[in-house]
């Protein structure tokens, strides 16, 4: 018997859907919020996370994109794009997962993650277009060694970064995290299993995988003309693993 697994989203975004467009369907764009994943601009065409393949193309307005493995997994993402009258785009999107067969013992574990993180990728989306469209994006990411014990791991990740108890979506902060230049910052997304922060010239994001059994990671998106991946990459990786 088949199991299935479905999280659908809808947001009011101020940019145009050309800019939208731009953002989910390129790797220009989608390194600027998700990760570096490039897509063949066709029906048909290969994605490069994943044996994943295009099902619908129609710019600026539909993307479907499909995974699929030989254990009779599959993983079905789409876009839908419309404009509005002020301008603006509403981006409906979701996924819907399929399982023939027996999935495995960690399938709600990965169901509640994926929940989860939807949320925190489409806000830093939304963040992405209004603050950094069309800039050039470099991506970092860095991940410890193993999961934590439990979510105080990365409750103390949070202080050591320079985010006190007691903080909130929307605070302005001058962090100083031992090695990294200091980081004058609003929070921008802050939960148990997320931390987002938003400087001029980047979009800083963590990630705690005490819930999951997966390793604190972080993955952020520098927008500054002189931003060098593997210099940051080695300052945040050392960073992470000193936490």
């Amino acid at each position: 018997m088949a199991r299935e697994f479905t999280a659908d989203r809808e947001y009011r975004l101020t940019a145009a859907p050309e800019r939208v467009w731009h953002a989910v369907a390129t790797g220009a764009g989608n390194v600027g919020w998700l990760y570096p994943m490039e897509i063949e601009p066709r029906v048909g065409g290969e994605v490069s996370r994943g044996p994943s393949k295009v099902l619908a193309w129609e710019p600026p307005h539909r993307l479907v994109i499909r995974y699929a493995d030989d254990k009779g997994f599959s993983n079905t993402l789409h876009y839908d794009i419309d404009g509005r009258e002020d301008g603006g785009a509403t981006l409906s999107m979701g996924i819907h997962w399929v399982h023939e067969g027996t999935p495995d013992a960690n399938w709600d574990t990965k169901a509640d993650a994926a929940d989860k993180h939807i949320d925190f990728y489409q806000h830093s989306l939304r963040q992405y277009l209004e603050h950094f469209d069309g800039r050039p994006a470099t991506y970092v990411r860095a991940e410890q060694s193993a999961p934590p014990a439990g979510p105080e791991a990365f409750a103390a990740l949070r202080r050591r970064l320079g985010v006190p108890d007691g903080s909130a979506a929307g605070d302005r902060l001058r962090l100083t995290p031992d090695g990294i230049d200091p980081l004058d910052a609003e929070i921008d997304y802050l939960t148990e299993d997320f931390i987002g922060l938003r400087t001029q010239d980047g979009l800083y994001r963590f990630f705690d995988g005490s819930s999951w059994n997966w390793p604190i990671w972080l993955g952020h998106h520098l927008f500054a003309a002189d931003a060098d991946e593997d210099k940051a990459t080695q300052v945040w990786r050392a960073w992470l693993g000193r936490a």
